[in-house]
């Protein structure tokens, strides 16, 4: 006896080890995206890419007929009475039931602060008015790694619904990573506005949606839910969306000691599917900080050589740019001093520059000299237009070709190589090592 309790114990200590490393990767890759200083979202910000941090549980939408077993499904998994069961419909609208450090309720305003991802909400006229947040302190099962979300119950008829249900059920599916359909046996199961939603929620996520017959139990004999799971499923494949092959409805209903049944409980199966995408979420989320540390540390290098190209770019534009203004300039100077040498009296230049000097500029412009003295009085005039025109031209084109591109500050460019050197030398390296511990929990249960 003693040896099964020791048992029992180490299982429970492996179980409890596995949620906290679960939740310390969730928590630690949120935190590598929302640090103020070294963020992954504010690196992104400053190279324009906009990155969406990771949230640290997973969301489960549970939907289906009025009292189809949502709210007892949700007290069964986290043990704990927190939703209340059998409650008119005309009261309920959307309840998150989430973990915390104690037990509170918030209200319609308070959880959108709480959830600031679902702020839209608020967009649908009535909806913050029937919106609650239900914070239990349980650490059943992997509920510290779950938020759930009871929605309210469906009928068809005139019942009219303070908010567009069907709208906001839509737009939460977008954000669900699982949405379960409760079909309840016994009550509505063939709600035409359950099947509506579940449909159009299909079109675009169907590998999040999971069919489950509630409370089967309750369904009589074994023939008699085989037939309304019959009648359940026809209606479903009825649907274009919704006519697949493999289609499965596992029958669910909570265990209760003091009511034995026959009826096969496949409950179970619903808390694999949430422990399954647990773990297929936090491959997601570290799998996505990989690619997003790829693509920070891909723009930062196009920055980088963008820079240097743009540095290259400008180095030679400023030579072009110089020697054309320096040719343009010379052009008149040569002029000048051509019409110096040719028209002013020999005393005069060895009086201005020395003898020595005119002797040499003499010799160095004798071949222009000769040229220029071939030329007649009226061409000389066209010539020395066409100089002082080239010369112009020269000047512009310089101007033009002296055009920089911007470039990067030392200083920024300083802190764009420290944020990539920051991505590429500890987010990656703190990724490696969360990766490498959600891999050791299953190497150990393995060996177990």
């Amino acid at each position: 006896m003693s040896g099964k309790v020791k048992q029992r114990s180490t299982a429970n200590t492996a179980e409890a080890a596995t949620v906290s490393v679960n939740e310390k990767i969730l928590k630690e890759c949120h935190n590598l995206y929302t640090d103020p200083d070294n963020g992954l979202v504010a690196i992104g910000e400053s190279l324009g890419l906009k990155l969406l941090p990771p949230r640290k549980k997973i969301t489960v939408m549970l939907m289906g007929n009025h009292s189809a077993g949502k709210s007892s499904f949700i007290n069964w998994y986290i043990e704990e009475h927190v939703q209340r069961t059998g409650v008119a419909i005309e009261t309920q609208g959307f309840s998150f039931i989430t973990s915390g450090r104690k037990r509170e309720s918030l209200t319609g305003n308070a959880t959108l602060h709480l959830y600031p991802h679902f702020k839209a909400l608020q967009e649908i006229d009535g909806v913050v008015d029937y919106l609650n947040t239900e914070i239990s302190t349980s650490k059943q099962k992997k509920f510290s790694l779950v938020t759930f979300i009871d929605t309210p119950g469906l009928v068809d008829g005139d019942m009219k619904y303070p908010f567009d249900v069907n709208q906001a059920m839509l737009w939460l599916g977008d954000l669900c990573d699982l949405i379960f359909v409760f079909f309840d046996p016994i009550g509505q199961a063939l709600c035409k506005r359950t099947l509506n939603i579940v449909e159009q929620l299909n079109e675009t996520h169907p590998d999040r949606i999971r069919f489950y017959l509630s409370k089967a139990d309750e369904a009589g004999h074994e023939s008699d839910r085989q037939r309304v799971m019959m009648q359940i499923v026809q209606e479903l494949c009825k649907r274009p969306g919704l006519n697949k092959t493999g289609f499965e409805m596992p029958t669910v209903y909570i265990p209760n000691t003091n009511k034995p049944t026959r009826c096969v409980n496949q409950i179970e199966e619903v808390c694999k599917d949430i422990e399954k995408t647990i773990s297929q979420t936090i491959q997601n989320t570290l799998n996505q900080l990989e690619r997003d540390c790829e693509q920070i540390s891909t723009l930062v290098d196009e920055a980088i050589e963008a820079d240097n190209n743009a540095r290259s770019y400008n180095f030679w534009a400023k030579m072009k740019g110089m020697g054309l203004s320096l040719f343009g300039l010379f052009l008149p100077v040569a002029l000048l001093m051509q019409l110096l040498v040719s028209s002013a009296p020999r005393d005069v230049m060895n009086n201005l520059v020395g003898e020595n000097l005119a002797e040499t500029i003499a010799t160095f412009m004798a071949p222009s000299t000769a040229f220029w003295e071939t030329i007649d009085d009226e061409n000389q005039l066209v010539v020395l237009a066409v100089v002082l025109v080239m010369s112009g031209l020269c000047l512009i084109l310089s101007r033009f070709l002296n055009q920089t591109k911007p470039t990067l500050q030392r200083r920024s460019k300083k802190v764009l190589v420290e944020k990539r050197n920051y991505v590429n030398d500890h987010v990656r390296v703190q990724k490696q090592r969360l990766y490498s511990e959600y891999l050791q929990q299953s190497v150990s249960d393995h060996d177990l």
